[in-house]
């Protein structure tokens, strides 16, 4: 689906807004193009003071029938889910009487990994009588170009081991365990799963303290890649300045993702941390995932 028809739909858009920038920027791309914006902000996730900036409500996680009601009194059709999300239990949602009604449902989205969780949201959003879309239709410059962010780019050697990641992300994926992995020299050393990127990135700082990585500082390539088969208007692999601060603690060379498949909070901060720190930051054509 193409972003102009997203774009010209009558009504406001719905944004159904986590943690972090990108929530922001995704509404600031919609309101330039002269489309109203309400945000349903997650209690506990979004930022209060990024929220303020929009007309909004706030919502905890499980509210249905809060959100359905809201989201028809203000006109919206189309919604847009974007932000971070530390994936809840079961035990600690807080289900309305909407979603209590639709327990089995959610019960069932629950076994299985997040492409699969999110997949059964959408289904039961839809079923509220709204259009999901992903953030990049309506907001389509938020997705990382392809080719080289900064004024450094991949060497030959760290383009092997970024296809050498993109082979283990696509082999990896069918398991929807996560869309990220470090790989030096051919060797992975850390994968993603439920702790996410930066945490991932973390230990792999901690990993080259304690001396259990044997490459050198300055090599190592962290690869990010949505999953084989992914519900892309969920989830996209992200970058934002965090990404490249834990880059440059865990002492790597740089990072790839996929162009045009990627989203990007505060881009012109991820290029100028990038070439503070003397890493590289790439766009790989896409497809290169598949």
């Amino acid at each position: 689906m193409s972003a102009t028809p997203a774009v010209g739909e009558e009504g406001p858009l719905a944004l159904v807004c986590g943690g972090g920038t990108l929530p922001l920027a995704v509404a600031e791309s919609v309101s330039k193009r002269g489309r109203a914006v309400v945000l349903f902000a997650l209690r506990g996730h979004a930022d209060p003071e990024l929220v303020a900036r929009y007309p909004h409500h706030w919502l905890r996680v499980g509210q249905l029938g809060a959100f359905t009601r809201l989201a028809h009194s203000a006109g919206c059709r189309d919604v847009v889910f974007i932000g971070s999300l530390i994936r809840p239990t079961l035990w600690n949602l807080r289900p309305d009487l909407t979603a209590l009604m639709l327990l089995p449902r959610i019960m069932a989205a629950y076994r299985g990994g997040d492409n699969h969780l999110l997949s059964g949201v959408s289904q039961i959003v839809e079923r509220q009588g709204f259009r999901l879309l992903g953030a990049h239709e309506v907001a389509p410059e938020i997705l990382v170009p392809e080719g080289a962010l900064g004024r450094i780019n991949a060497s030959v050697q760290h383009r092997q081991d970024i296809a050498f990641g993109f082979d283990y992300l696509r082999a990896s994926g069918p398991f929807d365990i996560g869309q990220a992995v470090v790989v030096a020299d051919k060797h992975v050393l850390a994968v993603e799963a439920a702790e996410g990127t930066d945490q991932m990135l973390a230990r792999v700082a901690e990993l080259r303290a304690t001396g259990r990585i044997g490459a050198p500082p300055g090599t190592g390539v962290l690869v990010k890649a949505p999953k084989p088969g992914q519900d892309r208007r969920f989830d996209l692999p992200s970058l934002g300045p965090k990404t490249v601060i834990g880059v440059a603690r865990a002492k790597l060379a740089g990072i790839a993702v996929v162009g045009a498949t990627t989203v990007i909070a505060d881009p012109e901060r991820v290029v100028s941390e990038a070439d503070r720190a003397e890493i590289f930051v790439v766009g790989m054509p896409t497809g290169t995932e598949r």
